[in-house]
């Protein structure tokens, strides 16, 4: 399937496939092993997990045995959102890397701008010790890109402004009716990739009549349709199951949606 074998070029020239396995909330063990089994069997060569997540180990164990080259797998993991010091930074990373056991990481991001109990809160000076650990990092090559999560713009300037390298991604709730209009216009515009978590929204966008009546003309899943919504949009889509027939599903997105099609997703309120 070609959308798991195309990919995006970040801006340092990575290439990194276009359709990412997402990871959230599955527990660690047999649940998080055998999906991304499954995933790498289905195709799939980008797999996105999280220091939070708790299931790193089980990541690294089923890249392992899939018996897949590991250059030939894109792997994305978090710095947890709650660390905002150098040596905090540095211990997340050296965890994230013994835990998954695969090497170099090939794309490394701060998973939030503040802590999860603290949403909303100034963390600036905070992001920037961090992100400068981040740029030693890649300068080593211990993690071949960097970027950030949920970072909206007056997050993306403050760091911009204050450090060397630009995030290579962001990773941001991304889905039809929630597009984040300003912060994808401003990532873009610095050659920043949005990668959109939750495609379906979290499942919900699953049972919208609007995009089922879209999707019935191709004969397609609402799905589908809303994950080639984001491709087409030059987002990268990270969906997230653990049922083998919905994490094929998921992947296979490879027909486009008409410029009329996709004008109606743009005008349709399905998120919040």
């Amino acid at each position: 399937m070609p959308a798991l074998t195309d990919t995006f070029t970040l801006s340092n020239g990575v290439a990194i496939p276009k359709i990412g396995f997402g990871t959230w909330q599955i527990p660690d063990g047999n649940e998080t092993y055998d999906s991304v089994r499954t995933a790498l069997d289905a195709g799939y060569r980008h797999i996105d997990t999280a220091r939070a997540y708790g299931n790193e180990a089980s990541v690294g164990r089923a890249v392992r045995d899939s018996g897949i080259a590991r250059e030939d797998i894109f792997i994305t993991t978090k710095c947890p959102a709650e660390v905002k010091d150098a040596d905090g930074a540095r211990h997340a990373f050296q965890r994230s890397t013994e835990l998954l056991d695969l090497g170099p990481i090939d794309l490394y991001l701060i998973h939030a701008p503040w802590p999860w109990n603290a949403i909303g809160t100034d963390h600036r000076a905070g992001n920037i010790e961090v992100w400068k650990v981040f740029e030693e990092l890649y300068e080593q090559g211990l993690t071949r890109a960097i970027g950030v999560s949920n970072f909206e713009v007056a997050d993306l300037e403050s760091l911009v402004d204050a450090t060397e390298v630009v995030p290579h991604a962001n990773q941001i709730r991304w889905f039809v009716g929630n597009t984040q209009p300003e912060t994808t216009a401003w990532s873009k515009e610095h050659d920043i990739l949005v990668e959109g978590y939750s495609p379906l929204a979290t499942g919900r966008l699953l049972d919208n009549e609007e995009i089922a009546e879209i999707a019935q003309k191709y004969g397609k899943s609402v799905a589908q349709v809303s994950i080639r919504y984001l491709l087409q949009k030059d987002i990268l889509p990270l969906p997230k199951s653990t049922t083998p027939e919905r994490i094929r599903e998921n992947a296979d997105v490879d027909f486009e949606l008409s410029p009329e099609d996709v004008a109606a997703l743009d005008a349709l309120d399905a998120g919040e």
